[in-house]
């Protein structure tokens, strides 16, 4: 496998690349959430097509985001990279990243949904631990868009932390599991299998969330990730708070639904945790670290985080 490769953290002062890699976000959200960043102590920088509209509905043309996103890496004025949005475009990047470049100079890089896609690929390629974390537009726009607590935990240099009910986690499957963080969102990853840029199996705790899927979808995309091969390994998983996917009185179809797809999974399965597509407080995930996933105990489930996501 490929080393891990851990960026600086950041703190008061860093210089944070403000890049959309992917759909057009709406200039007053960037606008709002860059503000957030800088009441947080951080200096936002907006890279020049961040807000470009077209062609349809991408930021700008393959080449204008491939430039920003390369621009960010490259700029060692730059401590950070993170997403306005997500939407669609940054698989059509993958082919053309520029993996010496980025390895020579490792950022944070933060986002979710869509840049999944972005994210697998650092991770591969690179071996770049990713930040699957609220982003400028989705999150920072609002005053209670970020979970403050794991995004310090995970950007800083804090060694030893944990997300628990207080986030959102429930048990489903009881348990524990250790491994190293990854997945992201269900749908992206399911789209990648069949190309060079398909998720990797191994040891680890798989982490999924998606927006607007249904029980059905998501018992089809599971059995699609069993019968890839990409679950071979996985020793827990980890689900999001599903409010984006079901209305509250579907929520026991859709907990019957993953339990079904995931009938022959043996490890600990949770739910519930506030990452990605969520209304309020998006949990910062750094994915490539070593986790424990403790289910156990079904009044206390927790994830904890055994090492450091980045260098102090």
């Amino acid at each position: 496998m490929i080393e891990v490769v851990k960026a600086k953290a950041l703190g008061v002062g860093s210089r944070l690349a403000v890049v959309s890699p992917a759909s057009t976000p709406k200039p007053e959200l960037v606008a709002a959430g860059m503000e957030r960043l800088r009441w947080m102590g951080y200096e936002p920088v907006l890279f020049p097509h961040a807000l470009d509209r077209g062609p349809l509905y991408y930021a700008g043309t393959l080449e204008d985001r491939l430039s920003d996103l390369h621009a960010a890496f490259a700029d060692p004025a730059i401590d950070g990279i993170i997403c306005a949005r997500g939407g669609w475009g940054s698989a059509e990047l993958l082919p053309y990243l520029d993996a010496g470049l980025i390895r020579a100079s490792p950022k944070v890089f933060i986002g979710y949904s869509d840049l999944t896609s972005l994210q697998g690929w650092l991770r591969n390629e690179a071996g770049l631990v990713c930040f699957y974390g609220p982003m400028v537009a989705a999150d920072f726009a609002k005053s209670d868009g970020e979970d403050v607590a794991s995004w310090q935990s995970s950007l800083g240099s804090e060694a030893a932390w944990s997300v628990g009910a207080a986030e959102g986690l429930r048990v489903l499957r009881g348990g524990s599991a250790e491994g190293r963080l990854g997945g992201g969102c269900l749908s992206i990853l399911v789209e990648s299998l069949g190309t060079q840029y398909a998720p990797k199996s191994g040891d680890g705790v798989l982490f999924l969330e998606d927006i607007g899927t249904k029980p059905y979808q998501w018992d089809r995309m599971l059995c699609h990730l069993r019968l890839a091969g990409v679950l071979d390994g996985i020793s827990g998983i980890v689900f999001g708070d599903m409010q984006q996917c079901v209305a509250p009185e579907e929520m026991e179809l859709l907990e019957g639904a993953l339990l079904h797809a995931l009938r022959e999974f043996e490890g600990p399965i949770a739910i519930g945790l506030r990452c990605g597509h969520v209304g309020r407080g998006n949990v910062t995930l750094p994915l490539g670290v070593r986790v424990r996933l403790e289910c156990s105990d079904v009044q206390n489930p927790r994830m904890d985080f055994l090492e450091a996501a980045v260098n102090g």
